[in-house]
């Protein structure tokens, strides 16, 4: 699973937000597809750039991630790392353009089920669902030592200790 990281679920939570409010969406564009509206938001390309990238691969996002070498210097290849550099795995972006993560499809509001990958409301319910996931993922992984000790050096604690 994804590395849970502020940057990502910004990035998912962004992408849901800009779905919400009707940006392009059509599954079968590489700039308007699931993993396009989160490259849209992540380098800040148009759905039109990222289409002329991605056509410098073959097939979809799933066999590019893939089929992704890290050495490369294509352009695909900065898309890609873009991903991997927020906390993407090449299944994560396979999982994303086909909304199959388990644990996110777990962790959506009434519990499991299947989603449809060309549908915009599943694909805004599962960015959410996996923004809410890495959230989760990422308060756990923070000491509570470190908050408590946090909290007691804000000012209004030292202006109660004075």
């Amino acid at each position: 699973m994804a590395t849970p990281g502020m940057v990502l679920i910004d990035a998912l939570r962004k992408t849901a937000s800009n779905l919400k409010n009707g940006a392009y969406y059509a599954w079968g564009h590489h700039g308007g597809c699931n993993c396009g509206n989160l490259l849209q938001v992540v380098t800040q390309l148009s759905k039109e750039e990222i289409l002329q990238y991605a056509h410098t691969g073959v097939g979809e996002w799933t066999e590019i991630a893939e089929e992704y070498c890290s050495v490369t210097s294509v352009p695909l290849g900065l898309m890609m790392t873009k991903l991997q550099e927020i906390g993407l795995t090449p299944t994560d972006i396979h999982n994303i353009e086909y909304l199959e993560d388990r644990d996110v499809l777990n962790s959506l509001p009434g519990g499991f089920r299947w989603l449809k990958r060309n549908q915009r409301e599943d694909v805004i319910l599962y960015f959410e669902a996996f923004a809410n996931l890495l959230e989760e993922k990422l308060l756990q992984q923070v000491p509570v030592e470190a908050l408590l000790k946090e909290s007691m050096n804000t000012p209004v604690q030292e202006a109660l200790t004075t």
